[in-house]
């Protein structure tokens, strides 16, 4: 009798003592999610100014809210898939839809705040899958804290959507390793798998270099789950992009989707440089990376310690930490494409910084002798990322949320502003000041702005400085050289941000700004 009763005690016992370190592992993650979530908050509405593709996704998550395909300037867009667009739509009914252009953006930057905290949270779990629970701690510190991700994630951009579906989907498949189902099960978590990797493509087609690539080189080097789950999981991700293809075929948008995804190929090939640092006027990288350094220095420190610990989880890691790896070869795959040849966007990064993030401490585990070296390593670089965290919510860099304020209450409404560079001329001056109610075009000969009655010209001397202008940097101060300055702002971004008060002009050739001058009429 005694026995009967002391066994159902012992086992319920073992239960909690084996369910403990999941427990563990969840209380880590839901921490480092909340502490993510909170950064990323404090710092969304002030410490990263406008950026220009913001506005364009905006808009398009706005246009999406009663269904249909996402559009930009009337057109249907298929450049980038829409799942970003209706996460937008659904946020903007559960909170209410801005009046305003910056209500929007602030709005959909605080939803990729969350969506951040959700993919620290996984990165935890992940971690801990691979390695243990020191590694998952120390991914999540990582992430929260890491300042390339802090900046990306407080931008309403695509990367931090399409993220999160991936690691999502990997810490689905993963499970397919660690706890190997028995023959004929794991079909249905094989599928779940897929789903996510399949809305990761449709959030942005790289997606699919950090899912299919990785799953079918697992599959040729006999690695990862068993083969027919896996390719489940590769099936079912094609499956849903296919859907997504035949629904814009059944809708009559096959051409204008051909179209758009054969440009995106090029593009992403580098046959075409419209945009990036491969394209005139992109700016120099080499000068980029230096001048940011100050801020992302630790990042490049992690992008060189994440390739001795892609050979680690390579040589020494079990099957999980090896698909991990996978992706992370992939990313540089990708990335090293695009810095030779392809289209080379700053924003591109994320996709190496995440995997990087996650390998190096699952590398440092199967290390012991590194062990102490590594978490000094971890101390002080979490140090320097915090101070500089702080220092980015001390110092603001909102200069063109500041600007619209001043603009809206000092320049009469239908006023037209003349552009300075093409990153404001582009999507953020013409599309955020005219949703405002005012106009923005490249209006800098006497007789454009005599003809267009233009008074203003905003000046991002950064970007002016930086080559980013369609004018040189003398041509810019000989213009606003005649005017007064109105309003100026400081920061990280655009440098100074200065509206200048320009004197009527006087139209005809004879009062040109200089001799000679190569400027066309606009």
């Amino acid at each position: 009798m005694a026995t009967a009763i002391t066994k159902p005690i012992r086992v319920p016992a073992r239960i909690a003592q084996a369910a403990s370190p999941g427990r563990a592992a969840a209380l880590v993650a839901a921490a480092a999610g909340l502490a993510t979530l909170l950064l990323r908050l404090a710092m969304h509405t002030r410490s990263f100014d406008l950026f220009g593709d913001e506005v364009i996704y905006a808009d398009m998550g706005r246009g999406v809210m009663s269904g249909g395909f996402p559009r930009y300037t009337g057109q249907v867009f298929f450049l980038n898939g829409p799942a970003f667009f209706y996460l937008e739509a659904a946020w903007a009914h559960l909170l209410g839809s801005p009046a305003t252009m910056m209500g929007r953006v602030f709005q959909a930057r605080a939803l990729n705040s969350l969506l951040a905290a959700a993919t620290a949270a996984v990165l935890v779990l992940l971690a801990t899958r691979a390695a243990s629970l020191r590694a998952g701690v120390a991914a999540g510190l990582l992430f929260a804290l890491e300042p390339f991700c802090t900046r990306q994630n407080d931008r309403a951009l695509l990367e931090t959507s399409m993220m999160l579906w991936v690691v999502l989907g990997y810490l689905v498949y993963t499970r397919l390793i660690s706890h190997p189902p028995a023959p004929g099960e794991g079909r249905l978590r094989a599928v779940g798998a897929g789903l996510l990797f399949g809305c990761a493509a449709l959030t942005k087609d790289e997606g699919t270099l950090l899912t299919v690539v990785p799953l079918l080189a697992a599959t040729g080097l006999r690695s990862g789950a068993r083969r027919g789950l896996t390719l489940i999981t590769v099936g079912t991700a094609v499956a849903v992009y296919a859907s997504y293809v035949a629904l814009a075929a059944a809708c009559g948008y096959f051409p204008a989707f051909w179209q758009a995804k054969t440009t995106g190929l090029q593009r992403m090939l580098g046959l075409i440089q419209v945009t990036g640092f491969h394209s005139a006027g992109g700016g120099s990288l080499t000068a980029r990376i230096v001048a940011e350094g100050g801020y992302f220095g630790t990042t490049y420190v992690l992008l060189i310690a994440a390739v001795a610990a892609g050979f680690v989880v390579f040589r020494r890691g079990g099957p999980v930490p090896r698909l991990l790896g996978l992706v992370y070869a992939s990313a540089v795959l990708a990335l090293g494409y695009a810095l030779t040849l392809g289209t080379l966007e700053e924003q591109e990064l994320y996709l190496l910084v995440v995997p990087s993030v996650l390998i190096i401490p699952v590398a440092a585990s199967l290390l012991p002798r590194v062990r102490a070296a590594a978490v000094a390593a971890l101390a002080v670089i979490l140090a320097i990322n915090l101070a500089t965290s702080v220092r980015w919510l001390v110092q603001p860099d909102n200069g063109f949320a500041r600007a619209l304020a001043y603009i809206t209450a000092h320049v009469p409404r239908g006023a037209n502003i003349t552009d300075a560079a093409v990153g404001l001329s582009g999507d953020v001056g013409q599309n955020a000041l005219a949703d405002y109610g005012y106009h923005a075009g490249l209006w800098v000969t006497p007789a454009a702005r005599a003809r267009q009655h233009v008074r203003y010209v905003l000046v991002p001397w950064a970007e002016v400085d930086e080559g980013y202008s369609y004018l040189s940097p003398a041509q810019v101060r000989q213009l606003t050289g005649q005017g007064r300055l109105v309003f100026s702002f400081h920061g990280r971004t655009f440098g100074d941000l200065a509206l200048y008060l320009l004197p009527p002009a006087a139209g005809g050739d004879g009062h040109r700004l200089a001799a000679g001058s190569p400027w066309r009429d606009s």
